[in-house]
């Protein structure tokens, strides 16, 4: 009987070395499941409130392009007028103010507020000149406001 007994002790060592290796693989695995779930967790939730940033980001910006879109478009309307204005018989006075040097005697001159009525394509070329302006001081003023809230976050 001992020996049989001996065999048995053997068999039941190794099964239980056999479970404790199992035991440790396994255990081994969920720990590597787990790392790589808690990973994948973070990831995704980077991800989410990177694509929440950038939701947040667009929004800003079509409401930044919105407002000077409106800008823009009321500035050539208004140029458009004008335009219109000036086609059916209206003038462009430019009024001015010539500087009176201090060592010459005012006595005769016609004083130093004028007006001066521009010809028609004068005229044209002028509100030519001021759509042009309006157009690049609503592009500047716009991606300032984009740099300022976009770029640097407010």
């Amino acid at each position: 009987m001992s020996r049989v007994t001996a065999i048995i002790a053997s068999i039941m060592i190794c099964i239980i070395v056999t479970l404790a290796w199992f035991a440790s693989y396994y255990r081994s695995n969920a720990a590597d499941y787990k790392r790589q779930r808690d990973d994948k967790t973070q990831k995704l939730s980077l991800a989410n409130s990177t694509i929440a940033d950038m939701q947040v980001r667009q929004r800003t910006a079509a409401a930044l392009d919105e407002k000077y879109t409106k800008e823009l478009a009321d500035a050539n309307a208004e140029n458009a007028a004008l335009q219109r204005k000036l086609d059916n018989g209206g003038r462009v006075f430019v009024k001015g103010r010539c500087p009176v040097p201090a060592a010459t005697p005012s006595s005769g001159s016609m004083g130093n507020d004028a007006s001066v009525e521009l010809s028609s394509a004068s005229g044209h070329n002028i509100l030519d000149i001021r759509a042009g302006i309006t157009n690049d001081q609503a592009k500047v003023k716009y991606l300032q406001d984009y740099i300022r809230q976009q770029c640097r976050g407010g």
